[in-house]
């Protein structure tokens, strides 16, 4: 059996939950069976059982397109010569709504089944069209096209099958739960020392990593900063602004911030993997306080590095935090009408404060609680596991 992988982010071009999920799924499923990974990018590998091919953009072509409407465009172009390229893969397998053309065209072309890992759906993610303009209507069109015609759906968590089946006409029977993973021999607790002294980090802290986007809520992170306990250094690890206007707001908070207090550590920059876990490493807690997160992988990060976790409790998050025992969840009673925004923006923010306060400056909570995350996800949420779940859903797919 042989899997044809469609994905936006593979290494070294990786920016989010998506492309870490790939990367190391794809490494997985390889030692179960061939897989053929097709990118974005100018990505180039092969090994026994996985090859992996980018496809640059032709960027003649769009010399005159409106700056909005690039990213969809180039998308489905490379969807195109993604079918294009000959394949005798028996399953392909799409993630994200960047490559969703792609496998509707290859399902239909090469007559093999179509398997879609949901990361994410646009109808929750309405900011994407100060990112994209009227191309965010083509977003989301493909993405319905794409999961209304799948074989088999994977949601990354169960608040995820529920979105599914609340949005678009899918039967149940076709969504299939399978929770991301983490390698935890890679993210491990290590010697902090290497950021310690290039960022000037000290204890205790607060850390936040993430792109700088609506649905990562950093906005109302820098909200809090205010009510968190002036004994906590805050660590922004934030950059790739989704547009101009958010990093202008960004920065602008930032500063405003660091006036009154001048303990913000701001690193805007996408660091490597190795930094990634020292920063982990050195943290006292870890705050993620997105607005939507079908997962959060991100939290795993963490937790594998015995870091307690305070997070909105929204989406997949709250099946992986448990609170009072590897974090806190703060709640975020959301608008009817805006439904990604807090009722009490403000009210929210304090809470976030208040829980980063007491795990941070509770005698032995934290190391508590970063231990028994540790646990969770040796317990919970291996690759292996996942690859083997999966693996087994291709079969009964091809037995059908």
């Amino acid at each position: 059996m042989k899997a044809l992988f469609l994905t936006n982010e593979y290494p070294p071009h990786v920016y989010g939950g998506a492309g870490i999920h790939v990367e190391y799924l794809s490494r997985e499923l390889s030692r179960l069976m061939e897989m053929d990974v097709r990118c974005f990018g100018t990505q180039r590998a092969r090994s026994p059982r996985l090859r992996v091919t980018g496809f640059p953009v032709l960027r003649e072509i769009y010399a005159g397109c409106p700056s909005l409407l690039k990213s969809p465009l180039q998308s489905f172009e490379r969807c195109v010569r993604f079918a294009a390229r000959d394949t005798d893969a028996d399953i392909v397998h799409c993630h994200t709504w960047y490559t969703h053309l792609g496998g509707i065209l290859i399902k239909n072309c090469y007559g093999i089944p179509l398997v879609i890992t949901t990361h994410s759906l646009e109808p929750l993610r309405p900011w994407k069209r100060e990112q994209l303009g009227r191309g965010y209507d083509m977003s989301s069109w493909v993405e319905k096209q794409a999961l209304e015609s799948a074989d088999a759906l994977i949601a990354v968590s169960g608040s995820m099958k529920q979105d599914l089946l609340r949005l678009f006409d899918v039967e149940s029977r076709r969504i299939h739960v399978i929770h991301n993973g983490i390698d935890p021999d890679e993210f491990r607790k290590c010697d902090p020392s290497p950021v310690i002294r290039r960022y000037g980090i000290r204890s205790p802290n607060v850390l936040f990593v993430g792109r700088i986007t609506r649905q990562k809520g950093i906005r109302h992170l820098l909200n809090a900063i205010p009510s968190i306990d002036p004994r906590l250094q805050i660590v922004l690890c934030a950059s790739s602004p989704d547009t101009p206007e958010i990093a202008r707001e960004t920065r602008a908070a930032i500063q405003k911030m660091n006036r009154g207090r001048n303990n913000i550590v701001w690193i805007n920059e996408m660091v490597d993997k190795k930094t990634l876990i020292q920063l982990y490493s050195a943290s006292t807690v870890f705050c993620c306080p997105s607005i939507y997160e079908p997962f959060g992988i991100i939290n795993l990060e963490a937790m594998s590095c015995e870091v307690p976790v305070v997070a909105s409790a929204v989406g997949g998050i709250c099946e992986v935090v448990q609170p009072g025992k590897t974090g806190l969840l703060v709640k975020m009673a959301q608008h009817k009408t805006s439904p990604f925004e807090p009722v009490n923006p403000a009210g929210f923010s304090r809470d976030l404060a208040s829980a980063i306060n007491r795990v941070a400056l509770t005698p032995g909570l934290a190391v508590r609680m970063g231990k028994a995350g540790r646990a969770r996800v040796l317990d919970h949420f291996s690759w292996a596991a996942i690859a083997k779940r999966t693996h087994s859903l291709y079969h009964d797919l091809l037995r059908r």
